[in-house]
């Protein structure tokens, strides 16, 4: 038996029971209250009854439209057959600062959206009339924030991140919910990688009844780094109701996946960008990231739980219901970016409730979301061998079998963008001939190592939506390739220099650097071949593809006569309506646009003056639909690309003109 078939049949025999496919089980599990528990004490079981679906799909009250993340609207005032007639209803300037990325949201008779001075302003939702600004200070999330009102509706508060604490905003008039005010690092393990800094992450969190879920972040982009463990908060006291252990601590489940020495010190595992709750189910899925040092592993041997994984947890416990990790023992920074998307399909005749979730790597991951199962069966299959000293990659990785992959995945000198100087292309080539290139997963390494998508491709924040009525699922893809070269600290005053950044002596297990190389050229635009983005659309019933197209352009090549080649770096966020069309803006060609969301086909667009980097927010006020989006920038990887200065910063609502049909 040679090594990688042992290595194969080891990780059948002992993964296949921990991470290779996910399901129920019995687990050491973490409690605020109650402690650690022991590797033997039963789990909590998820529910197998089928969920009625009964979510609220009307309204637009947290981030990306609701607790579930659907980024779907039941409203259908605005129709295939009208939406022709949109024009803009009222603008509202956000002010110089950071362009908006933020999903605005609706509850208790306003809009809230974020200023570019970072205060949270409350709107009128019909009109665009400033009511408030808040008295906050200090950065806020950036993304989106969280609305909960008592039951009795005497208490009202949206509930965000500021300058690194958890604190609550009254909605009547912006100023600070007294005696709530939560420092998240108190409930890092002792002795772990603490920046001296407060926490900060632009994942706004989930509200689930009364509880405040919410991800730490990673602390620090090197090793050590704090672990970005999961805590629950009651949303009236803050008190801390339940942790759990990204890393897990010695003992727990999990751990045996990690080495016992300097366990304090690893982090990462960081749920940084959206989170899902299942309100029927009580379950909230939780997309981690990976572990540090993103692109070197030599110091974390193993596969390292919960890093790379969809992690299914019970919301009022916190007790793990199931996971599937996605990738093994992570070099590629491939973190799950995207919100997991909740649906019902019908497969071999039986109603599924389905979690779905886009990856970075451009596969699609579908499970039953009461008990963890596949949809669709996923393999273990063999994959390149690092051949960097120290380096222990895993032998094999999962791949699902279906649904098809919604990006590209690999980069060849077939490939190279054809609208690049011819010097660039050379250069490409000759990048391409030196580098290591064996496919998806082929390990970062000294000469350089293709890596396609990049750990910026596939899919990011905000770019998937789902519509439950007819269960398509909908991605923005982003083809990004880049290469991973890991270069050694070259003498003993760069080692120094890395030991006083890196603590307790990590450097001498931390050899390497690796600076990011996005292959960006000399003309701003990436190194792949258009499109550049594409838009996918799923039927998850069969996990066919629907449609693909490219997913808008970029001006320049357009005045060229070059069209439809997909917007560049693409960040905007699709939003499906329950009347059949598809809302998603980019950036690289500033436009907004309606699609019928059974064909791709164009049914309506808007130029606007600047970059749209969000989520679009979709709501009724006084009896008429709107359509909400973030304008401002010039947009992610676009600053080179000539497309001129962009306009103020705004958030800009689209309605049909008054008496319109």
């Amino acid at each position: 038996m040679d090594n990688l078939t042992r290595a194969r049949s080891h990780r059948r025999r002992i993964l296949g029971r921990l991470a290779r496919f996910a399901f129920p089980v019995s687990v050491a599990l973490v409690s605020a209250s109650a402690g650690a528990q022991s590797a033997n004490a039963p789990a909590v079981a998820p529910s197998t009854a089928l969920p009625s679906e009964n979510f609220d799909y009307r309204g637009w009250d947290a981030y990306l439209g609701g607790s579930e993340s659907s980024q779907y609207s039941a409203l259908t005032q605005i129709d295939k057959d009208n939406v022709g007639q949109l024009q803009v209803a009222w603008t509202y300037e956000s002010g110089p600062g950071q362009p908006p990325q933020f999903n605005p949201i609706v509850a208790d008779g306003k809009m809230f959206v974020l200023r570019g001075d970072g205060k949270i302003a409350a709107l009128d939702p019909a009109t665009g009339q400033e009511l408030w600004q808040s008295e906050t200070t200090g950065r806020i999330g950036v993304r989106g924030i969280n609305y909960w009102q008592s039951a009795d509706g005497a208490d009202r508060r949206l509930v965000f991140l500021n300058d690194g604490l958890a604190r609550a905003i009254d909605t009547r008039n912006g100023k600070y919910i007294e005696n709530f005010s939560i420092d998240m690092r108190e409930a890092l393990p002792e002795g772990s990688a603490t920046p001296p800094r407060p926490l900060m992450t632009n994942n706004p969190g989930r509200i689930f009844e009364d509880t405040y879920i919410v991800s730490l972040p990673a602390g620090a982009y090197d090793y050590p780094s704090s672990p970005a463990d999961i805590q629950a908060y009651d949303i009236r006291t803050g008190e801390l109701k339940w942790v759990f252990h990204v890393v897990p601590r010695i003992g727990e489940f999990g751990s045996d996946t990690w080495p016992e020495k300097d366990r304090e010190k690893f982090g990462g595992v960081h749920n940084w960008s959206e989170s899902t709750i299942d309100p029927e189910l009580g379950i909230a899925f939780i997309p981690t990231g990976t572990a540090r040092y993103d692109f070197y592993g030599g110091n974390r041997e193993g596969d390292n739980l919960f890093a790379n994984s969809l992690v299914a947890l019970d919301a009022r416990t916190g007790e793990r219901l199931w996971h599937f990790q996605t990738i093994h023992h992570d070099l590629w920074d491939f973190d799950l970016p995207a919100a997991p998307k909740l649906m019902t399909i019908t497969k071999d005749g039986k109603k599924i409730p389905i979690v779905v979730l886009a990856s970075k790597t451009g596969f699609i991951y579908a499970f039953d979301r009461r008990t963890g199962e596949p949809i669709w069966p996923i393999e273990e299959r063999p994959v390149p061998a690092s051949d960097v000293p120290g380096e222990k990659a895993s032998p094999t990785q999962p791949f699902p079998t279906w649904p098809e992959p919604f990006a590209r995945q690999s980069f060849t000198e077939a490939d190279i963008n054809p609208y690049l100087p011819e010097a660039d292309k050379e250069a490409l080539r000759q990048v391409l001939r030196e580098s290591r290139n064996e496919g998806l997963y082929t390990p970062p390494s000294l000469r350089g190592t293709v890596s396609m998508p990049g750990h910026n491709g596939g899919t990011n924040w905000g770019n998937a939506a789902a519509d439950p009525l007819n269960q398509r699922f909908f991605v923005v893809s982003r083809e990004i390739p880049v290469i991973i070269k890991l270069n050694e600290l070259p003498n003993e005053e760069a080692l120094a220099r890395a030991r006083e950044r890196m603590p307790n002596g990590s450097a001498d297990t931390y050899p390497y650097t690796s600076p990011v190389n996005f292959l960006l050229q000399s003309n701003g635009m990436v190194a792949i071949k258009p499109p550049f983005s594409f838009l996918t659309a799923y039927d998850m019933n069969t996990g066919n593809i629907i449609w693909r197209i490219p997913n808008g352009t970029v001006t320049p090549l357009e005045e060229q006569g070059v069209a439809d080649v997909g917007a560049q770096a693409s960040r905007g966020g699709p939003v499906a309506t329950a009347s059949g069309l598809l809302f998603v803006g980019t950036a690289t060609d500033r436009t907004f646009r309606a699609r019928d969301a059974a064909t791709g086909a164009e049914l309506w667009e808007h130029e606007l003056d600047a970059a749209t980097e969000g989520v679009p927010a979709v709501y009724e006020a006084g009896g008429r639909q709107y359509v909400t989006i973030p304008v401002g920038g010039v947009g992610h990887f676009a600053n080179n690309l000539g497309l001129g200065e962009p306009g103020p910063s705004k958030y800009v609502t689209f309605a049909l003109p008054a008496g319109a049909r």
